[in-house]
């Protein structure tokens, strides 16, 4: 089998590409350095290239968390504490995680976690209410909602 190899790109070529990269949809810095390594990109062209992003909006790690955040909230359900597993895992600043997690509308986060249990709640098939909410907790728990969170809603309603 064929290794494919990486022939390196001109500064201006790999600098269009990565804008392109990073106009499709919003980028983390680290995911924007492992596509220019990956074309061959390294050393002092690469940060060269992670500056002029910067310097021009292309990448903008605040406005990646906010969108990042809101978009696993929304589209995955995702509770706080998963959400800041993966800002992690794409490397975001500590400062930038929290802001973004602030960022977050309480009430759409708490309505994402009524509709999460209540869906949870239709296919378990547990009558004891003590064991039925146990479950429900660690569901919602495992999509990365706050144990907290969890209990106050599991007291207030009946699921």
């Amino acid at each position: 089998m064929q290794q494919k190899t990486t022939i390196p790109l001109g500064f201006k070529s790999a600098l269009q590409k990565a804008e392109a990269y990073c106009a499709y949809q919003e980028r983390s810095q680290y995911e924007v350095r492992g596509k220019l390594i990956s074309m061959g990109i390294y050393g002092d062209e690469l940060e060269l290239i992670i500056l002029k992003l910067l310097e021009t909006n292309f990448l903008n790690e605040e406005r990646f968390a906010n969108t990042y955040a809101r978009g696993k909230m929304r589209i995955n359900s995702w509770g706080k504490n998963k959400i800041k597993q993966g800002l992690k895992l794409k490397q975001v600043s500590l400062p930038l995680i929290k802001k973004a997690l602030q960022n977050l509308d309480g009430e759409e986060y708490l309505e994402k976690l009524i509709g999460v249990l209540e869906k949870k709640a239709t296919t378990i098939k547990e009558n004891e209410r003590f064991k039925r909410n146990y479950k429900l907790s660690q569901y919602a728990m495992s999509r990365g909602f706050e144990q907290d969170l969890i209990f106050f809603v599991l007291n207030d309603r009946e699921l």
